[in-house]
């Protein structure tokens, strides 16, 4: 049977902002009865590394956190530490950044928790019997909420396409480890003839694997395929490769999403704001321009249906002159053409596991 999935565009007008809407997507999907009075409610968002501006605004995050306390829950706002070095790799650089970007107390009106602790070894093992894993380790917070809303900023990803709900869900949840796990079939390799030799690829590897003399070299036993360096290198002279079906991560990051899931069946809410659509990840320190006009939020009780919607509505928008899409503005699936990866693997993954269905009807709001 298709989900349902609700969306609002752009527009407003006097007395009805955007942030408004956010609360009217609220009750239209039914989001109140996934939240008791009393309950824990993790609301997983990105942070945004230091730099970065594509993150979600914090005042929409402000408006979630009423709607749960309205509804007698406990909001805290959460993400996990970070596999690379960067501004979220530990807990005090962690909230730090979130401050700084605008998810202060006082802005947000919600507790900053970071989900797997100090250094991101505050995680639990739970239980999936996966294709690829028995046990995913998912971050603490996240496994003691008693309900979650994930909010979540759907854009381009250079690894598998895109990222949204099932991104978020998968590699936002898991503890540094479990990252490092989804990551390991990732092999980087330099194209030399590109290389500079500036060095920014090395002072970001949290492995120690990259040398650089006239040209980066990167040690194939230390690499841990986190990927850092490919989105670092200012001259995309660093490319991924992998040593299996790239497919695989992306069944990975399913599994890790399924295992962020259980044990709140029912309890659980999505977000989807396809808005500022970067071309890369928001755990970049800077941010590429939009390669689509915004398309508004989406919301639904099913991750699968909603990125699916997220992603057909995404690709339904022309392309925006000056930007990575450059050169393929009549590419049918946009985020491919700028990542080379197809995303759609991931969605066909989590519908064949179970976690939703990529059927859905799109009811305007």
């Amino acid at each position: 049977m298709a989900a349902e999935v609700f969306w609002t565009n752009m527009r407003t007008k006097k007395g009805k902002s955007l942030v408004d809407k956010v609360a009217t997507l609220w009750r239209r999907a039914g989001f109140k009865d996934a939240v008791d009075p009393g309950d824990l409610v993790a609301i997983k968002i990105h942070f945004g590394e230091k730099g970065n501006t594509a993150y979600i605004n914090p005042v929409f995050a402000r408006r979630v956190v009423e709607l749960i306390k309205a509804a007698k829950g406990k909001p805290f706002l959460t993400d996990s530490n970070t596999l690379y070095v960067g501004s979220r790799s530990n807990a005090v650089d962690h909230l730090q950044t979130a401050i700084e970007n605008g998810f202060a107390y006082a802005v947000a009106g919600a507790p900053l928790v970071i989900a797997d602790g100090l250094k991101g070894k505050d995680y639990y093992e739970v239980p999936v019997s996966g294709k690829h894993f028995q046990k995913v380790k998912i971050s603490s917070a996240i496994y003691h909420a008693d309900s979650m809303v994930v909010m979540s900023h759907f854009k381009g990803h250079e690894l598998v396409g895109f990222g949204g709900t099932l991104k978020n869900l998968g590699m936002g949840c898991a503890s540094p480890s479990g990252k490092q796990m989804m990551h390991s079939d990732v092999l980087p390799r330099v194209e030399e003839e590109e290389c500079i030799g500036c060095g920014k690829c090395r002072r970001w590897c949290p492995a120690g694997a990259i040398t650089v003399t006239e040209k980066a070299t990167i040690n194939g036993e230390l690499c841990i395929g986190c990927g850092e360096c490919t989105v670092t290198c200012p001259r995309r002279a660093i490319k991924a490769s992998f040593k299996s079906d790239p497919v695989v991560l992306q069944e990975k990051i399913v599994e890790f999403a399924y295992g962020s899931l259980k044990g709140k069946e029912n309890k659980c809410v999505f977000f989807n704001f396809v808005t500022h659509v970067a071309p890369e990840c928001d755990c970049n320190s800077w941010d590429d321009a939009a390669i689509i006009p915004d398309v508004g939020i989406l919301a639904s009780l099913d991750p699968v249906a909603l990125d699916q919607a997220s992603f057909d509505l995404a690709n339904a928008q022309p392309a925006l002159p000056g930007t990575r899409l450059d050169g393929h503005e009549d590419a049918r699936d946009k985020f491919q053409a700028v990542s080379g990866y197809d995303g759609t693997p991931l969605l066909r993954y989590a519908e064949e596991i179970g976690m939703g269905t990529r059927e859905y009807n799109l009811i305007k709001v």
